[in-house]
């Protein structure tokens, strides 16, 4: 009977490594996608609009 709390353990362990593992690489593509310098000004001040919720020239 010890073989169960084991069992749950491991399930819970690898759950959480999977999310860790996918909050990450989710981290990476909104870095990605909030490089200002790769974009033209006027998406770059558009992103900055929006994200901030200010008037950006640009």
């Amino acid at each position: 009977m010890t073989a169960i709390p084991l069992i749950i353990a491991l399930v819970f362990g690898t759950a959480v490594v999977v999310g860790y593992v996918l909050v990450l690489v989710g981290m990476r593509q909104e870095d990605r996608r909030m490089r200002l310098g790769d974009l033209p000004p006027s998406r770059a001040a558009g992103l900055a609009r929006r994200v901030t919720g200010c008037h950006v020239r640009g």
